[in-house]
């Protein structure tokens, strides 16, 4: 199958093996190179990582071209200390906002304050679609000889993650995100304590499960669509997503293989001297054929795998804001069918005497009296529900035009980190498969002269 692949033309990412569930601060954190150890010492990443580098500048000056406050995330470094080990970021913000107290920021955070963010994010703005963060895993049996290449793909979700909320419009200015890339460690800890309570949330998860349960009525259509694409979008992202993992299993054993077969060659070119110069220019032609492979892989690796995994990710995130749309709307339909309840209750008990009023009766009070009670409780409560039946209605409108909004520019983000990822990986074939055939070709022409040298001496003598 390794040969069929390569002559398909699907040269290898670098990822499979099965996937291990991980605590929140187990995730491949303690083996980083960069380790801080609980005297303080620390061991610095060999990653261009200053804020002043020309890396930093150049990406800082290009994104100040549209936004007023750009942000990046680098040097990731290992914290070992009596009770867990866990890897930290630097979040470099630069922003010329007057809301901020100065122009330039630098902090260190956890994976666990970025999942915080996002929790935040999302429960300020349920109908805006937040960029997912990377998942808690490692890949079982390579996490020796990846540990590297794992963090820093996890350093370029981290870093994509911030960029999308700074990009945009409503939710870079959200309060929490402020915090998150001004306050120290302690004040950041501080403020995370003053979020919702664990019954409040418990709360906010059954009224969500009741929502679901009733089901909304009447979904516009341009949602009904919405959710189509996206049902439809995430099955063939998941589909590509393991069939690349699975394409890459067999490229890479089929590397793996091809590392061991080149030195056959040198080794089998000691015993025969006839043949010493084609079987070590087979071998040059595999070493070569190894060293294009492996760049190959590399690029597959940190840009295309990551990529389609990343958007299954974003799918499962639309749908849930999908969800929670709907949730609005049917609060919305729920409170419009208990007003319209009420008032026809007040409508009946214009025209006939229902048992309230034959129990006022037996009680001693005037029929009259126990029907204008009634009347004036119906009265207030369908007054209170129109207020609130107002409130949700503009609450649905508000999260239709977000959600429209933010779809727009999810679907362009989308296409173009999608075109982006395949260029990328077209340029990338191009090259492998240009460097291979050239040393092939070098070989023959080398082999094709060798011959022609052989004819002509054997002419002469």
């Amino acid at each position: 199958m390794s040969s069929d692949l390569t002559a398909a033309g699907f040269p290898t990412p670098a990822l499979t093996e099965e996937m291990l569930e991980l605590d929140e601060d187990d995730d491949l954190e303690v083996f980083s190179k960069d380790v801080t150890l609980t005297d303080g010492s620390s061991v610095s990443a060999s990653l261009p990582t200053s804020p002043s580098s020309m890396t930093n500048q150049y990406r800082f000056e290009e994104e100040s071209d549209t936004r007023d406050i750009f942000v990046t995330v680098d040097n990731p470094e290992s914290h070992v200390t009596a009770l867990e080990t866990f890897i930290t970021y630097r979040v470099v913000t630069k922003t010329t906002r007057s809301d901020f107290d100065s122009c330039e920021f630098e902090v260190r955070r956890r994976y666990q304050d970025f999942l915080w963010l996002r929790d935040r994010v999302e429960e300020t703005h349920p109908t805006l679609i937040v960029h997912p963060l990377p998942e808690k895993f490692v890949m079982k049996g390579m996490v020796e000889r990846f540990n590297d290449d794992f963090i820093e793909t996890r350093r370029k979700a981290l870093h994509k993650f911030l960029c999308r909320i700074a990009e945009h419009s409503i939710l870079s200015c959200n309060a929490d995100f402020k915090i998150f890339l001004t306050a120290q460690a302690w004040e950041l800890t501080s403020h995370k304590k003053q979020g919702p309570g664990l019954l409040s949330r418990m709360g906010d998860t059954v009224r969500a499960v009741a929502a679901s349960v009733r089901g909304v009525k009447n979904r516009p259509e341009e949602f009904v669509a919405m959710q189509e694409y996206v049902d439809t979008f995430s099955q063939r992202m998941s589909s590509l997503d393991k069939v690349t993992q699975r394409i890459a299993k067999e490229i890479k054993e089929y590397l793996d293989d091809l590392k061991h077969y080149g030195p056959t060659y040198v080794l089998w070119s000691g015993s025969e001297e006839e043949l010493v110069e084609p079987l070590k220019g087979v071998a040059s032609c595999i070493d070569t054929c190894c060293q294009a492979t492996e760049e190959q892989l590399s690029q597959m690796s940190n840009n295309l795998v990551p990529l389609l995994h990343e958007y299954v990710l974003c799918s499962d995130a639309i749908k849930a804001v999908l969800r929670r749309r709907d949730n609005i709307q049917t609060d919305y339909e729920a409170k419009c069918d208990i007003l319209v309840s009420k008032q026809a209750d007040r409508e009946a008990l214009t025209n006939t005497e229902d048992l309230s009023i034959v129990l006022g009766r037996l009680l001693g009070k005037v029929p009259e009296e126990a029907r204008q009670q009634q009347e004036q409780r119906l009265h207030g409560q369908i007054e209170e529900l129109k207020g609130e039946v107002e409130k949700l209605e503009d609450r649905v409108e508000c999260a239709n035009s977000a959600l429209k909004g933010d779809w727009e520019r999810w679907q362009s983000n989308m296409r173009g980190d999608v075109k982006a990822a395949f260029v990328s990986t077209a340029e990338k074939n191009v090259d492998y498969y240009e460097k291979c055939l050239a040393a092939w070709e070098s070989f023959l022409t080398s082999m094709n002269a060798d011959q022609s040298v052989e004819k002509s001496a054997g002419l002469t003598s």
